[in-house]
């Protein structure tokens, strides 16, 4: 009994170690990719699942720091950072948002999944399999970096990305579930450019 005690340890714990390589390796081999996403948002509050801000479209990325989130449900919005600026359009709102790369990326998801270096921007701590999943904290390193969010996970089915889980400041809690990820893909040309349209507010922070 103690000795499969001991081997059931043994797993869990080489499984949590393996999704800290697998994100180590996801950030150097992966220069490029695309997905789709859900995003589900729930409220410190809230256990009413009918509460729930559920929101989905499509992601790329290619590094360093260019990265296309647009939402089509239900709301279509588009943030786009192409390795200057980071972009924010609110169509219904018809109001772009736009910022400086340094000021607007952090230690946010996207730079966990479009820089450079994570182990040079985050400290890696192997997090408990859950959901099917094993998971990966991601620490900011430089000090105040966090100020936006208590934490942050990642979470891998073996070797594929498969969630963000992000808690901000307030406990709301956002968990991004990814699609299967064609990775090293080739960009459309002006897949992180970004024009803001004729007639819409430019707001600059």
């Amino acid at each position: 009994m103690r000795k499969l005690l001991w081997l059931l340890a043994f797993f869990a714990s080489a499984a949590q170690a393996d999704a800290v390589d697998a994100l180590r390796e996801f950030t150097r081999d992966v220069k490029s990719g695309r997905t789709t996403f859900t995003q589900v948002v729930t409220s410190a509050q809230s256990t009413d699942s009918a509460k729930k801000k559920t929101s989905s479209g499509s992601f790329e990325f290619a590094r360093p720091n260019r990265f296309r989130f647009a939402y089509a449900k239900p709301y279509e919005q588009v943030i786009v950072g192409d390795g200057e600026k980071v972009w924010l359009y609110d169509v219904d709102l018809q109001q772009v948002t736009v910022r400086a790369m340094d000021q607007a990326l952090g230690a946010t998801p996207a730079a966990l999944l479009a820089g450079a270096n994570v182990d040079k921007d985050f400290e890696l701590k192997a997090q408990p399999s859950a959901q099917g999943l094993d998971w990966v904290q991601a620490t900011p390193r430089a000090k105040g970096e966090a100020a936006g969010f208590q934490s942050l996970r990642v979470g891998f089915k073996g070797k594929a990305l498969s969630a963000i889980e992000l808690v901000d400041n307030f406990g709301q809690r956002s968990l991004l579930t990814f699609g299967e990820v064609a990775t090293n893909v080739t960009p459309a040309a002006d897949a992180f450019r970004f024009t803001p349209p004729k007639g819409v507010e430019v707001l600059k922070q």
